[in-house]
């Protein structure tokens, strides 16, 4: 068969589209893959912020809610800092891009190894630690050095052993709410 200009433009624009598509969502894939990968190597600065999520971000978790990109690294910072170790597993993947936004879901498997302090007030052996199984939902937007999160949803659905010693009221309130399950 011989294509004429018409069918090989149709035909280009096609693929074009479909790459352009897979494109995106291994940039999305790679946003996700990084920001848990981040987690666990707990070097927040504002370049970790500028490289992840947009000025105007706002994340919600079992912590508590964060709005606006100024001091989310030192917040994440302090979070993290409840915990030895850790390790976030993401998986599951869905996305819904339309243009330059993007909706993303995955679920996740994070496991918190508890401080040496907070082991020697429980009374508890190396590695104890906590593990909380939970869903990321969120909005991405593509700026001008790539795809950022605009909206980061993260809920526990459930979680095994015990939390930090120290729980913020929005923490205390989720483990109350799981336990009750």
């Amino acid at each position: 068969m011989t294509l004429t200009a018409p069918e090989f433009t149709t035909g280009t624009t096609g693929l074009q589209d479909r790459i352009d598509a897979l494109a995106d969502r291994a940039a999305l894939t790679d946003l996700i893959d990084r920001y848990l990968l981040s987690l666990d190597a707990r070097r927040f600065d504002d370049a970790w912020a500028r490289g992840l999520f947009t000025p105007d971000v706002r994340i919600t978790s079992p912590v508590g809610t964060e709005e606006g990109i100024d001091g989310l690294a030192a917040s994440q910072a302090a979070t993290m800092a409840k915990f030895e170790r850790t390790q976030h597993i993401g998986t599951n993947y869905v996305m819904d891009i339309a243009g330059d936004r993007a909706t993303v879901r995955w679920n996740a498997l994070m496991t918190h190894v508890h401080l040496a302090s907070t082991r020697a007030v429980r009374g508890s052996g190396p590695g104890e630690h906590f593990t909380v199984g939970g869903t990321f939902a969120g909005e991405v937007v593509r700026t001008a050095g790539g795809w950022r999160f605009r909206r980061l949803d993260i809920r526990a659905v459930w979680t095994h052993g015990e939390g930090p010693l120290v729980l913020t009221p929005e923490a205390e309130e989720t483990l109350r709410s799981l336990r009750s399950l």
